[in-house]
C-alpha cells in the first residue's frame, strides 16, 4: 500500500477527558481559548468553553500537494460533547470526509451517530464512509467481584450508522483510506508479552453466555506519513498495548521512522500502571520525537513520560486544542 506523504497534518481534539486552558504549549499547539475566540466567543465564560468527558475524538486533516482529506477518528462517549464542543470550536462538519472507529467501546463510539448527522446536515447528503470491522459490534461488559457482569453500552450498530448518514465500510484488513492519505491498520500483533489487554473484560456469545475477551483483537490504529519527518500514529485507546502498536507501525512502514504518537495509551488502572516502567522503557527504544498522551493514559503515566522524554517532546491532548504538524525538511 502506498501512503501519500503529507505537507502538513492538523489535529483538533474534539473530545478528551481533560481540559487545560492555562498551561503553556509549544508553538505547534493552539489552545482551546484561542480556538473558541477564533470561533466567535466574545467573553470569558463557562458557556463559551468545551466540556471534557471520558473518551476521545480527534478531527484529523491530512494535507498533501494535491489536496486534503479530513477523518473523524472516534467520537467520544455520547453526542453531547460532539455537538457542544464542535459548536464552541467552530468545527465545519461539512469538511469531514470520513469517520473511523478504533474499537468497539462506548467511550469511543457513543457519539458517532450524532457526528454523522451533523456531517450529513452540513453536506446536505448522507454518504459519509465509516471504516470499521465486524469485531467492533459485539456486546461487552466487565466482570464484577461476585462473578456477574456489568455490561457496556452497545456501540451504534451498522444500521444505526447508516440511518444517521454513514456508509459503513467493513473490513478486517489493513487499508489506505481517503485518497491514500490515511492508513488504518489491520489486526495488531501482540508481541510485547507484558501488554495483556483489558483485564476482566467479557463478551456476550450468541448462546447468551459471557466469556473472557481481554485482548480486543478488533482494535485498530490510524497513521499518516509526514513528508521528511516520519509516521504520525494515532492510537485511540491502546488496549493492544502502545508498544505493540508502535512496533507494528514501525514494521509496516520500515524504513520510515516513527515521528510521533498521539492518543490514549491505556496506562491507568492497577494492571496498566504496573507495566508502566517497561512500557516507557520500550517507548524510549522506539524513540518517537513527539508523544501526545490523552484519554486513558492517566496522570501517573503522563508524569512519567514527561520525566523521561522532557516537556518539549510530551504535550497532553486536552479538549479544544489544535495540533499542527508540518512536513518537509527541518529549518
Amino acid at each position: 500500500m502506498t501512503l501519500v506523504p503529507l505537507d502538513s497534518c492538523e489535529v483538533t481534539v474534539l473530545v478528551d477527558n481533560m481540559m487545560d486552558i492555562l498551561s503553556t504549549t509549544p508553538k505547534y499547539v493552539t489552545s482551546e481559548t484561542a480556538n473558541v475566540r477564533k470561533a466567535g466567543a466574545t467573553m470569558q465564560a463557562g458557556a463559551c468553553l468545551c466540556c471534557a468527558q471520558w473518551g476521545l475524538s480527534l478531527i484529523i486533516t491530512a494535507r498533501s500537494a494535491d489536496g486534503e482529506s479530513t477523518l473523524l477518528f472516534d467520537s467520544g462517549p455520547e453526542g453531547y460533547p460532539v455537538e457542544r464542543n464542535g459548536d464552541r470550536l467552530g468545527v465545519d462538519f461539512g469538511r469531514i470526509d470520513g469517520a473511523a472507529f478504533s474499537h468497539g467501546h462506548w467511550d469511543h463510539a457513543g457519539g458517532m451517530t450524532t457526528a454523522l448527522k451533523l456531517i450529513a446536515d452540513a453536506k446536505g447528503h448522507k454518504n459519509t464512509p465509516v471504516f470499521v470491522n465486524e469485531g467492533m459490534f459485539v456486546s461487552r461488559g466487565m466482570s464484577n467481584p461476585d462473578g456477574s457482569v456489568f455490561p457496556h453500552e452497545p456501540v451504534p450498530s451498522p444500521q444505526m450508522l447508516a440511518d444517521a448518514g454513514g456508509q459503513v465500510v467493513l473490513s478486517d484488513d489493513a487499508r489506505t483510506i481517503l485518497g491514500d492519505r490515511f492508513y488504518q491498520s489491520g489486526e495488531i500483533p501482540r508481541v510485547s508479552g507484558y501488554e495483556q489487554g483489558l483485564k476482566g473484560q467479557k463478551v456476550l456469545t450468541p448462546d447468551g453466555s459471557w466469556v473472557p475477551d481481554e485482548l480486543l483483537m478488533e482494535e485498530r490504529f490510524v497513521a499518516v506519513h509526514l513528508k521528511d519527518r516520519g509516521m504520525l500514529v494515532f492510537s485511540s485507546c491502546s488496549h493492544a498495548g502502545i508498544v505493540n502498536v508502535l512496533r507494528h507501525a514501525r514494521e509496516v512502514f520500515d524504513p520510515i521512522p516513527i515521528y510521533g504518537v498521539m492518543g490514549g495509551f491505556h496506562l491507568s488502572g492497577p494492571y496498566p500502571e504496573s507495566i508502566m516502567p517497561q512500557t516507557v522503557a520500550d517507548m524510549a527504544e522506539i524513540n518517537p520525537e513527539l508523544i501526545i498522551p490523552g484519554h486513558c493514559t492517566g496522570y501517573r503515566a503522563i508524569h512519567k513520560l514527561i520525566d523521561t522524554f522532557g516537556p518539549d517532546r510530551v504535550v497532553p491532548c486536552a479538549v479544544g486544542r489544535t495540533f499542527n504538524f508540518a512536513g518537509g525538511p527541518r529549518s
